[in-house]
């Protein structure tokens, strides 16, 4: 018996279609649900908030953590009282341990004071450097050789040197296949962008930047981050959303880093999102203490330049605050909470086919 798939191609070919529309056809045929629908998550408390130290922070915001010698290092954007933005880095053991870590304020190390914000941290293996990737006007980097020594980063550096013609562009992910690093993008403004370069060449030669992924301002605005899915030839790509009173997270996929996006079944609406609040609960006990499910990451299962997920066990790291209090941007008091996927969500891998 002729598999569907293939008798779906074959027709097309006996209509004349070129290669390069079977191709088109065989991805769109292949591009699986790599999920269980609907999706429903847990949500913590807020596990991670500004602490009272005097440097009189309102925000902590857009997380980056790896786990890494059996401890969490968690590097995210800080907003002060008087609107400066920052970094500040954490460690601690277990996520209940969170609270009470000691911060440092990336401004401490004189190479990063003044503006930079929306952090990526991993490790590139080629090099054996840890890379820290921010947004400072244009995507920098800086490097270090323990990441666990926030002093040690070192002077920024830029990914391009001039400026490509995006009227804005923000939150910048770094992920790697065989032979390219990818740098994406979003711009608030419907788009999100990619360019890349030879694995070799990294941190240089970067492309300019095309359109990646496409639609409204609301629906594709910010935070956007890209994964590889464990035991899958898939990739996983998360865009905030702007929803009526509360922003949420949609979700595509697609087979290549440099492939066609196309969205995941039931999870691109803020009434049926990736994560949003029409599909959170907050855990027994906890009092529900956000609307947004806002700018964060997914839960590696490695820390290198090729960021991995794990659909058995999918946590999402994410910044939330009281929706009752709205003042001014950079005074919007974030904290940093966690979201567990209920696990009978996750299909085995080997359900998603191989291009």
């Amino acid at each position: 018996m002729i598999h569907m798939r293939s008798k779906f191609l074959l027709s097309l070919l006996l209509a004349g279609a070129s290669l390069n529309q079977l191709r088109a056809a065989d991805s769109a045929v292949l591009t699986p649900p790599p999920l269980a629908s609907p999706l429903h998550w847990t949500a913590s408390e807020a596990l991670v908030r500004p602490a009272a130290d005097g440097h009189g922070i309102v925000s902590v915001k857009d997380p980056s953590v790896v786990r890494y010698n059996n401890r969490w290092h968690l590097y995210a954007t800080t907003a002060a009282t008087n609107g400066a933005w920052g970094m500040v880095y954490l460690n601690f053991a277990d996520w209940a341990d969170a609270a009470n870590a000691k911060p440092y304020y990336l401004d401490q190390n004189p190479n990063l004071r003044g503006y930079h914000c929306a952090p990526q941290v991993l490790y590139f293996r080629p090099q054996k450097k840890w890379y820290l990737i921010y947004q400072s006007g244009q995507p920098q980097y800086s490097t270090a050789d323990d990441l666990a020594k926030p002093e040690t980063w070192t002077k920024p550096e830029n990914f391009f040197p001039t400026n490509p013609p995006i009227r804005s562009w923000l939150d910048f992910w770094i992920i790697c296949d065989d032979t390219h690093a990818y740098l994406f993008c979003t711009g608030d403004n419907g788009k999100m962008y990619r360019s890349r370069t030879k694995i070799e060449d990294f941190p240089h030669g970067f492309s300019n930047p095309e359109v990646a992924l496409e639609g409204s301002r609301d629906g594709v605005f910010e935070g956007g981050m890209t994964y590889k899915i464990k035991g899958a030839n898939a990739y996983l790509t998360l865009v905030e959303a702007i929803g009526p009173g509360a922003r949420y997270y949609r979700a595509w996929i697609s087979h290549r880093l440099d492939g066609e996006w196309k969205p995941l079944p039931d999870a691109t609406t803020f009434e049926q999102p990736f994560a949003g609040i029409n599909n959170v609960k907050f855990a027994e006990g906890v009092k529900p203490w956000t609307s947004d499910i806002s700018h964060g990451e997914l839960i590696r299962d490695n820390y290198d330049e090729t960021p991995t997920i794990d659909l058995n066990n999918l946590q999402l790291l994410f910044q939330g605050r009281d929706p009752a209090v709205n003042p001014s941007y950079s005074q919007l008091p974030y904290r940093l909470g966690l979201l567990r996927l209920n696990s009978s969500a996750a299909k085995p891998a080997s359900d998603i086919p191989s291009k």
